[in-house]
């Protein structure tokens, strides 16, 4: 059975409330929303204004964990500061998932490179998850969507070391860039299981550069705003978005398929559906 994803081209926070509603589905107890709180320096990520009417509708918590690279997000400290000056922490309650370990280690019994994924061990405190994902490029995934957002977004630090490294946490990112793509569709199957029948997802079309939020230095949006999308399906939601890239007549079109097919990103969604956390296959409803 095709997966449904829901669309909409109307980029302002209300629609994403009104994709979120399409989904049928209510996210109760202590909601974690997973988002990306923005490299210092980079333009493109989509700040707390943006994100403000979800978040206050499922009464969330900002959930992020720190980075695997040198930047003003690899420490607590740092992190912490920059979650306040993005505004975040002073917009809404945030839970830095690993500020302390021990990390939390979920096993993937069915994990094609790797067998564990160290997650902030925050996470326990949570009964649901909302993804609030910023779709772009990225320079070693392809793109950022949905299934990174739980993979390497979720990972602690020493996580992401271990995704990037397919199980190898030294020289973590010299890796074969397949082995780190099968080792994110690994990662993001034991967060979909986690919270399995209890997760959402919403991907947003706009600001797309060829690099991701996590680069300070990044290029500007280089093909037009596209849209908002929703799913209960990670897999078919990545895919849908893709797909639009491809579908779109914008000039900038080549460049953002340059990057995304140079690093085989597709890779993610194929083998995140190998892993059974969803379905290629899908039903685009526009709304």
């Amino acid at each position: 059975m095709k997966s449904k994803v829901y669309f909409t081209r109307e980029l302002t926070p209300e629609a994403v409330v009104g994709l979120y509603e399409r989904l049928g589905i209510e996210l109760t107890g202590k909601v974690a929303v997973k988002l990306h709180s923005g490299e210092r320096g980079n333009q493109n990520f989509l700040g707390p204004e943006f994100w403000r009417p979800m978040i206050e509708r499922v009464s969330g918590t900002v959930v992020e964990c720190n980075t695997a690279y040198e930047g003003a997000r690899d420490t607590t400290e740092r992190h912490i500061k920059l979650l306040r000056d993005h505004g975040w922490s002073r917009h809404f309650a945030v839970d830095l998932l690993d500020a302390e370990g021990p990390d939390l280690e979920l096993d993937i019994p069915d994990g094609y490179r790797i067998k564990k994924n160290y997650v902030g061990k925050n996470l326990t405190r949570y009964n649901s998850m909302l993804v609030l994902s910023h779709f772009k490029g990225h320079p070693m995934g392809g793109f950022g969507g949905a299934l990174k957002q739980i993979s390497i977004g979720v990972a602690s630090s020493y996580g992401k070391k271990y995704i990037h490294g397919a199980g190898c946490t030294e020289d973590y990112f010299s890796t074969e860039n397949d082995l780190f793509l099968e080792s994110m569709a690994d990662a993001a199957s034991s967060v979909s299981a986690l919270f399995s029948g209890r997760i959402a997802y919403i991907n947003v079309m706009k600001n797309m550069s060829v690099d991701c939020d996590c680069c300070a230095v990044a290029e500007d949006p280089c093909i037009a705003d596209i849209g908002i999308l929703a799913s209960l399906d990670p897999v078919a939601l990545d895919q849908a978005c893709v797909d639009l890239v491809y579908a779109s007549s914008d000039e900038g079109r080549p460049h953002l398929i340059q990057r995304i097919e140079s690093r085989n990103g597709i890779h993610t969604v194929e083998m995140a559906q190998r892993l059974g956390i969803g379905n290629r296959e899908y039903e685009l409803v526009e709304v």
